[in-house]
C-alpha cells in the first residue's frame, strides 16, 4: 500500500503542476508587460538642468518634473509609461508601444509657456491662468484651425481688456506669445529660441469671459500639438537628451517571436537530453523545470516587472542553470549507486553531498547578478533581475521540489533493483559487502590524467593571453555607441539590401557613415553608425524616409560622450567589485588560494572573450558587459564544483607528498568531469538555439556566452585547479619542519 501510495502521490503532484500550468500559465504570461524592445517604442535619458539662474535641482523639483512628464505622456495615450529618476539630475523615460515617436519626443521635452502681453512686452497673463486641460483645437466658420482657451478668472481678463480698450492703436493690442524652447539634443550649451509670435488682437471693449481664441496661421496638426503642449503644462527645468533608443513595433514583434521560438527549441532540447542521459531523474527534472518556468513568470508578474529581450534570454539561460543543480545531485546519486549502495541510501547520500556545492555555486552567481543590477542600465537591470530571480527559483525547484518527487519514487521501492532507470549499468556497480570502506566510485575517466600536462596548459593559456594583448593593442575593440558615443541605426527591409543601395539612401539624406554593415539571414538589415549625434529633426526625417521606402521604421539609438564614458567606467567597476565579492566569499567558504585561483580563471575567461571580439570585429555594446558578468558567474560556478570535490577528498587523507596532492586534484577532476561537461552542454544548447533562431539584437550576446562557456569549463579544469595544486603544495611545504621536508623531498615535483 505504501508503494502505491507514494507512486500515487507522485502522479497527483505532477498532475496538479500540469493543471496549474495549463490553466494559468498563458494567463500569467499575458499579464507581464513587454518592454519596448518587444513591442516597439522608445527610451530617452534626460539630464536635468536649472530652468533659470539660481534654481537648485532637488528631489522636489525632480518629482515635479516627473509629474509634468506624466501629464504630457497622458496626451499620447501610453498605458504603462516608465519614468524613473536616476542619480541626482537624470530622468529616464520609457514608452513602450508608442506609434508616433517623433511626436512623443517633441511633446516630452518642449518648453511651452503661453503669455499675453502688451506692446511694451509686459506680461499680463500666463499659462498658469488657463484652466486645467483648458486648451483645445477648434475650427472657424471657414474651417481654419484655431486654438480655443478657457481661462480661470473672467474678472481678471475683464480688467485687462478694459484697461487696453481705453488706449489708442497700437497701445490697445493684446499680443499672444509662446515662449517655445525645444529640449536640445546633446547640445553643449542650450541655445534658447526666441519667443514665437502667435497672434495679436485689437481690444476695443471690456471682455468679461473665460473663452479666448488664438487665431494663428495653424495647420490642424500644429493647432492640436499646441493645445496638447498647453494642457500638459510647462516643465520646471530644462531637459537635454544624453541617450535614446527606439524600436519599431514590427521589429519588436519579430524579436519576440524569434526569441520565444529559440527558447522553446532550447528548452525542448534540454528536456530530451535530460531524459536520455538521466532517465527517471531526468523525467523528474523536466517536471521541476516546467514548474520553474511557470514560477518565474508568476513572480515576475507579481513584481510588476517589464519583460525585455535580455530578460527572456536570462529566463532561457536560467533553465540551463536550473539543470545544473539537478545534474550535480544526479551525478552524486549515480556515484553512490556505483559503490554498491542501495537506492535509498544512494539517494540520501547524493542529496546530502550535493547541497553545499549547489548552494555555493548559486550564491557566487548571484553576486555577479547583483553587481550587474547595481551598475547596469535599464535593459541590463532587467536581465540582472531575471537572472537573480531565476537562480533563486531554480534553487527551490531543483533542490526541494525535485528531491520531493524523486524521493517519492525512490521510497516506493519500485526501482530498488533497477539502476538502469537512474543511468547506471549493472556492470558498473562494485560488488562489495562493506561499501563504507570504498570511497571512490569508478568513472569513465579513471585512466585520464588531467594534471600531468598542466605546464602545457599553462603555456597554451599564456600564449593565448599574449596573443590577445597584441590583438587588443593593434586592432582594439569595435566599440558600439554605448561606449564610443554617436548614433546607431538599424534599417530593415523585406527584401535583401546592398551596401551601394543603403549608401545612396544615406547620401540622399546628406548623411555619411564611417561604418556600414549588412546583417540578417538574407542581408535584410543594414546597421550604420555615425560619429556625431543626430539631432531630433534629422532623426525624424531619417525615420520617415526609410519607413516610406522599405515599410519598416528604422531603429535609432543615440548616446552622448558623457553616457559612453560612464558606461565604460561602470563596466570596469562592476567586474572589479564582482571579482572582489567572489574572492571574499570563496575565501570564507573555502580558502584564499582557491579564491585566487578562481579569480585567475574567470579573468582568463573574460579576457579571452574580449580578445575574441577584438579579433572578429564584433560590436561591443552594453549587453556584452552582461555576457561577461554572466560568464563570470558560470566560470566561478564550475570552478567551485571542482574545488568542493577537492575539499571533500582532502578530508579523507593527510597529504604528505606532492604525488598525494596531485592524485587528489586529478581524482576530483575525474569525478566532476561528466558533471562539468553535461552542465555546460545544457547551457550551450540554449545559447546555440538563441544564436541560430534568436533575434539579431542578441546575437553578439549569445556569441559571447558561447565562447565564455567553453573557455569557462577549460579554465575550471586546467587553470584554476592546477594553479591551486602548485600554490597549495608550496603552502604545505612552508608548514613542514626541516625533517619532514627532507623526508618528502624525493617525491616532490611542484613544477611551478
Amino acid at each position: 500500500m505504501k508503494k502505491r501510495g507514494r507512486i500515487a502521490t507522485f502522479f497527483i503532484i505532477t498532475l496538479l503542476i500540469g493543471v496549474l500550468i495549463g490553466l494559468n500559465g498563458t494567463k500569467v504570461a499575458q499579464t507581464i508587460p513587454l518592454g519596448l524592445d518587444l513591442q516597439g517604442g522608445f527610451e530617452i535619458l534626460y539630464e536635468v538642468e536649472p530652468a533659470e539662474e539660481g534654481q537648485k535641482i532637488t528631489n522636489k523639483v525632480l518629482e515635479s518634473t516627473v509629474s509634468a512628464l506624466e501629464n504630457r505622456i497622458n496626451v499620447l495615450g501610453v498605458s504603462e509609461p516608465n519614468i524613473v529618476v536616476e542619480g541626482e539630475n537624470r530622468i529616464r523615460v520609457q514608452l513602450a508601444g508608442i506609434s508616433d515617436q517623433t511626436q512623443a519626443r517633441e511633446l516630452l521635452s518642449t518648453q511651452a509657456e503661453l503669455t499675453f502681453r502688451n506692446i511694451h512686452d509686459e506680461v499680463l497673463l500666463t499659462g498658469a491662468d488657463l484652466k486645467e486641460n483648458g486648451a483645445s483645437m477648434t475650427l472657424s466658420q471657414t474651417n481654419q484651425p484655431w486654438v480655443a482657451l478657457t481661462l480661470k478668472d473672467a474678472k481678471k481678463f475683464g480688467a485687462i481688456t478694459e484697461e487696453l480698450s481705453k488706449k489708442a492703436y497700437p497701445e490697445n493690442l493684446l499680443v499672444i506669445w509662446l515662449d517655445y524652447e525645444e529640449g536640445d539634443s546633446y547640445a553643449e550649451e542650450a541655445q534658447k529660441a526666441e519667443p514665437k509670435f502667435l497672434s495679436a488682437a485689437t481690444v476695443r471693449q471690456k471682455l468679461n469671459t473665460t473663452d479666448v481664441v488664438i487665431e494663428g496661421q495653424f495647420t490642424m496638426k500644429e493647432a492640436q500639438h499646441l493645445a496638447d503642449l498647453l494642457n500638459s503644462g510647462s516643465l520646471p527645468v530644462k531637459m537635454h537628451e544624453i541617450y535614446s533608443t527606439s524600436v519599431g513595433a514590427k521589429f519588436g514583434q519579430q524579436a519576440l517571436d524569434q526569441t520565444m521560438f529559440a527558447g522553446v527549441i532550447g528548452i525542448l532540447a534540454i528536456f530530451l537530453f535530460m531524459l536520455i542521459f538521466y532517465r527517471l531523474p531526468g523525467f523528474v527534472a523536466i517536471i521541476t523545470l516546467a514548474a520553474y518556468i511557470y514560477l518565474i513568470l508568476q513572480i515576475f508578474s507579481w513584481m510588476h516587472g517589464v519583460l525585455t529581450l535580455p530578460g527572456i534570454a536570462a529566463l532561457i539561460l536560467g533553465v540551463g542553470m536550473g539543470v545544473d543543480a539537478n545534474i550535480i545531485t544526479y551525478e552524486r546519486i549515480k556515484e553512490e549507486l556505483k559503490l554498491g549502495k542501495s537506492l535509498r541510501s544512494a539517494f540520501r547520500s547524493g542529496n546530502k553531498n550535493s547541497f553545499a556545492t549547489i548552494f555555493d555555486a548559486n550564491l557566487t552567481t548571484i553576486i555577479a547578478g547583483v553587481v550587474l543590477f547595481i551598475f547596469g542600465t535599464s535593459a541590463v537591470k532587467g536581465f540582472a533581475t531575471m537572472l537573480i530571480v531565476s537562480i533563486l527559483v531554480s534553487f527551490i525547484t531543483a533542490v526541494f521540489l525535485a528531491r520531493l518527487l524523486l524521493g517519492l519514487l525512490v521510497k516506493s521501492r519500485w526501482f530498488e533493483h533497477r539502476p538502469w532507470y537512474f543511468g547506471v549499468k549493472k556492470e558498473d556497480i562494485l560488488e562489495i559487502n562493506n561499501t563504507d570502506k570504498q570511497t571512490d566510485a569508478p568513472t569513465r575517466f579513471d585512466n585520464v590524467d588531467f594534471v600531468k600536462n598542466r605546464n602545457k596548459f599553462f603555456l597554451f593559456s599564456a600564449v593565448t593571453v599574449l596573443a590577445g594583448i597584441i590583438i587588443l593593442l593593434t586592432m582594439q575593440l569595435n566599440l558600439g555607441i554605448d561606449f564610443a558615443s554617436g548614433t546607431r541605426v538599424e534599417i530593415t527591409s523585406e527584401n535583401p539590401l546592398t551596401l551601394e543601395q543603403v549608401e545612396a539612401d544615406l547620401a540622399a539624406l546628406d548623411l555619411e557613415t564611417h561604418d556600414l554593415v549588412l546583417s540578417g539571414t538574407n542581408n535584410e538589415m543594414a546597421v550604420a553608425r555615425f560619429v556625431g549625434v543626430l539631432d531630433r529633426e534629422k532623426i525624424a526625417e531619417f525615420k520617415h524616409y526609410f519607413a516610406e521606402k522599405y515599410g519598416f521604421e528604422p531603429n535609432v539609438s543615440t548616446v552622448s560622450p558623457i553616457v559612453g564614458k560612464e558606461l565604460a567606467q561602470n563596466a570596469m567597476i562592476a567586474v572589479a567589485i564582482a571579482s572582489l565579492g567572489i574572492i571574499l566569499y570563496v575565501t570564507l567558504r573555502f580558502e584564499l588560494y582557491m579564491a585566487l585561483a578562481a579569480i585567475v580563471a574567470l579573468l582568463h575567461d573574460a579576457f579571452f572573450i574580449i580578445a575574441f571580439f577584438s579579433l572578429t570585429r564584433l560590436e561591443v555594446d552594453v549587453t556584452f558587459i552582461a555576457a561577461i558578468l554572466t560568464i563570470i558567474g558560470y566560470s566561478i560556478n564550475d570552478t567551485i564544483v571542482t574545488f568542493d570535490r577537492i575539499r571533500h577528498n582532502m578530508k579523507k587523507q593527510r597529504v604528505k607528498t606532492f604525488e598525494q596532492l596531485e592524485h587528489i586534484v586529478n581524482r576530483s577532476i575525474q569525478q566532476t568531469f561528466t558533471r562539468s561537461v553535461n552542465t555546460v552542454l545544457t547551457v550551450v544548447i540554449t545559447v546555440v538555439a538563441m544564436l541560430i533562431f534568436g533575434n539579431e539584437s542578441i546575437r553578439n550576446f549569445s556569441i559571447a556566452l558561447l565562447i565564455g562557456l567553453i573557455t569557462g569549463m577549460y579554465s575550471s579544469l586546467y587553470i584554476a585547479s592546477q594553479l591551486w595544486l602548485i600554490w597549495k603544495w608550496k603552502q604545505l611545504e612552508k608548514q613542514k619542519n626541516p625533517v619532514q621536508r627532507a623526508a618528502a623531498q624525493p617525491n616532490e615535483d611542484p613544477q611551478p
